[in-house]
């Protein structure tokens, strides 16, 4: 399961309607909430073609999602199949129920690929599979949901692979480095009603800085993708850049909520935060990969459908 993104630029209006009429993001009424998703969508139309201009005209989400799909698919062996189900574009919800109900599971795990849990990420793709999948013959057989995995041991070993990687690399170059561990961000509100998400943002980073294991290592957590007016999880990825200018420090930042790169990390962390990291002063800017199809991470997925089934 995973959110979806605009495979062309003709797709990017119907994928941001689709997205803001999710009423885990817009809460109102349903009658309200899709005119204010076109009109949101709408008006986030110029700026969303922008940035996938800059890939070339859609998201390589798909692609990747599909690459860790097969990877995982290998690691299961024999008798398993992995589906993809993305929230607000193809193959949708809708779609994959059909594959499934015609390839005849005899169980079902449904499978984030979001390590931390939120109602609108998370939860928004098991709501809707509950509501299609109930439409569907699946000879009743189990299906089981995996919520979160913060601190799945290769999911951390992955990331502190990657880290410890880069770190290795450029420190000898570049003293007085500070590591940003980047998720998306959440508006308060959202976070005030309850939601896990930060609570296991900071889980999985702490579990990252302890299986880096450097002692005095200069690290923090911040929140990127920002949107609106609402008041949003903090810091804020770009006030932490601008502090590292004025600190005269390096960074090397972090997906640590993205599993696979897209938008937010091959534009919003390599080309955006680049250009203020420059902006700012800031003397080294680096870019830990996503997670993607590293061995450790894809048998954190293996362990964590095997222990679902």
């Amino acid at each position: 399961m995973n959110l979806g993104a605009p495979d062309s630029p003709e797709a990017v209006l119907p994928f941001l309607i689709n997205l803001f009429s999710d009423p885990a993001i817009i809460t109102l009424p349903r009658i309200f909430r899709r005119p204010m998703a076109q009109l949101i969508a709408r008006s986030r139309l110029k700026t969303a073609l922008d940035i996938y201009s800059y890939l070339g005209g859609g998201s390589p989400l798909l692609a990747n999602t599909e690459a860790q799909a097969r990877a995982l698919e290998a690691a299961l062996g024999d008798g398993s199949r992995c589906f993809i189900a993305m929230r607000h574009w193809h193959p949708t919800t809708e779609e994959t129920a059909a594959a499934i109900e015609q390839w005849g599971p005899e169980e079902i795990v449904c499978l984030p690929l979001y390590p931390q849990y939120s109602a609108t990420t998370t939860g928004s793709s098991f709501s809707r599979w509950r509501s299609v999948a109930a439409s569907y013959d699946f000879n009743n057989c189990p299906i089981r949901e995996i919520e979160s995995y913060p601190k799945a041991a290769g999911f951390i070993a992955a990331l502190a692979d990657l880290v410890g990687s880069m770190l290795d690399k450029v420190a000898t170059d570049a003293p007085g480095l500070r590591l940003l561990l980047s998720a998306h961000g959440l508006p308060l509100k959202i976070v005030d009603a309850g939601d896990p998400y930060p609570g296991q943002i900071g889980e999985t980073a702490e579990a990252v800085i302890a299986a880096l294991a450097r002692p005095g290592l200069d690290w923090t957590v911040c929140y990127q993708s920002r949107v609106g007016p609402l008041k949003w999880l903090g810091p804020g990825t770009d006030d932490e850049i601008r502090r590292a200018g004025r600190d005269g420090v390096g960074i090397v930042i972090v997906p640590i909520s993205f599993v696979s790169e897209h938008s937010e990390t091959l534009v919003e962390l390599d080309h955006d935060y680049r250009n203020l990291a420059a902006a700012c002063g800031v003397p080294d800017y680096y870019r830990v990969p996503a997670v993607g199809t590293h061995p450790d991470f894809i048998e954190a997925l293996a362990a964590l459908v095997r222990e679902a089934a």
